[in-house]
């Protein structure tokens, strides 16, 4: 028997393969398979189900492009329904796996059709359990995504609340739990960055499985202080129930390399985003007019979701050399497939044929210091709200980087305006979409707020425990 968890990093987000007796199942598959294929190969095994926990809102699953090169069904929950053929599981129905057994646990809370898969032994004894996201480690699936004209968040939430305490929490407590999700997904609010753990200490930890929790205090507390979804959840929600092109066609037309004369062209012909995936700094230094940064060194695919609400957006893509497949990976993780070329020779050929770049100009926390002892200045806090309540820098103004597009028109256009994050990542996001909007009056702040906190020379506010916020 073989269990193993393939974790995404820039996703948070957790897949499995499992193999017994040269049978092998995959659950919740990223979108690229080669990887589950190469699995099975080296197992001799043949992929015989693709299972999948629920229609996911925050990636595109590969369940499609699994079951063509598998020939595998494509197995959902209850009351899942699809553009394309797959089969909508029983409560309690069970799949047979060499000498394993996975069992259909019914947990509608995130979604209606959410469902968690639990693995019995040759024993038949429970011994894992796949949960989605209905249950993660320190926490439990948001339940707002799919309310509607029908079903409120707190309808969802107390479908949750049943769903653990009937489906989940009576199992033994040495099931192991494995989740959809860590700590960095926006499917849940405070996820830990553990990504497996017991049940039974899940019991002792997670708030959301205190047995002395009513049902009207686990709805208050579930739905007390989720933000705003990302804009793209909806469109990956919709692809991944209807179908969507296959990965392969995907690459290869993003894989066209483009001279700087025809990658300025496409970019004024088609009014592509031009997106740029290097290194914060690197980017600040030089970069194309217009181009937008968010580095593949972070959060990428979520981030890219955050800022670009269009998943159908043609774009062109800018990367350090060698990392061009990287990117349009990356993009097709969260179905923004419509990438229609990359600059040949990255920012170095656009330099060398004498084509005009841009800079962002970047000062120190010290340099900070010295020009705050000498005026007021605007500065322009952009980490989550959450963060900036904890503690920050004293006057500043909090506009988290997923509320930029619509709260520009609170930034002056007059007088510098100096811009940070936590550490230098998702600042450089802001600035380049300011400059692309026409602000010219732009400064980051190396090192972000981590390097304020490391000089006394700022007023910083006391350290608030994000516990005791709400």
């Amino acid at each position: 028997m073989k269990i193993e968890q393939i974790y995404t990093g820039c996703l948070s987000q957790g897949t499995y393969y499992i193999e017994s007796n040269g049978e092998a199942a995959v659950i919740d598959p990223l979108r690229e398979v080669a990887s589950y294929m190469e699995k099975a190969r080296s197992d001799g095994a043949t992929i015989t189900y693709v299972f999948e926990t629920h229609l996911h809102a925050d990636f595109v699953s590969g369940h499609l492009d699994l079951a063509r090169q598998t020939g595998a069904p494509i197995i959902y929950g209850p009351n899942a329904q699809t553009g394309f053929e797959s089969y909508s599981a029983r409560a309690e129905e069970e799949f047979h796996l060499g000498a394993l057994t996975i069992r259909v646990l019914h947990t509608p809370g995130h979604t209606i059709e959410s469902s968690c898969y639990l693995l019995l032994d040759v024993a038949r004894l429970p011994i894992a359990l796949f949960s989605g996201d209905t249950l993660f480690i320190g926490d439990v699936g948001r339940p707002d995504l799919a309310q509607g004209a029908t079903l409120t968040t707190p309808d969802l939430a107390g479908m949750l609340f049943d769903s653990l305490r009937t489906q989940i929490m009576p199992l033994p407590d040495s099931v192991v739990i494995y989740p959809a999700h860590g700590a960095g997904s926006a499917c849940g609010k405070s996820m830990s960055k553990e990504t497996s753990d017991t049940l039974g200490n899940q019991k002792r930890v997670n708030y959301a499985l205190r047995a002395d929790m009513s049902r009207l205090e686990f709805i208050q507390e579930v739905t007390d202080g989720l933000a705003k979804p990302p804009a793209y959840f909806p469109e990956n929600v919709r692809m991944n129930r209807e179908g969507y092109e296959q990965i392969d066609s995907v690459l290869k037309r993003g894989a066209q390399p483009l001279s700087p004369q025809a990658f300025d062209a496409a970019a004024n012909q088609t009014g592509a985003l031009m997106l740029d995936t290097r290194d914060a700094q690197l980017f600040a230094t030089e970069f194309v007019p217009n181009a937008i940064n968010i580095g593949l060194n972070g959060q990428f695919a979520p981030w890219v979701g955050a800022l670009i609400p269009d998943v159908r957006q043609p774009i062109l893509l800018i990367a350090e050399p060698g990392k061009e497949a990287e990117s349009l990976v990356r993009l097709a993780r969260v179905g923004y497939d419509q990438v229609i070329g990359y600059l040949d020779g990255g920012i170095n050929a656009w330099i060398n044929v004498g084509l005009d770049v841009d800079h962002i100009p970047s000062i120190s926390a010290d340099e900070l210091a010295t020009r705050l002892a000498l005026n007021e200045l605007t500065l322009v806090d952009v980490r989550k709200p959450g963060e900036f309540a904890a503690t920050h820098l004293d006057g500043a103004i909090n506009l988290p980087l997923d509320t930029l597009n619509d709260r520009m028109a609170e930034i002056p256009k007059e007088g510098s305006v100096y811009v940070h994050c936590a550490g230098g990542y998702r600042s450089m996001m802001a600035l380049s979409i300011l400059k692309a909007r026409g602000f010219d009056n732009l400064i980051d702040i190396a090192g972000g707020f981590a390097a304020m906190q490391q000089t006394a020379r700022f007023n910083i506010t006391n350290f608030v425990c994000p516990a005791t916020q709400r």
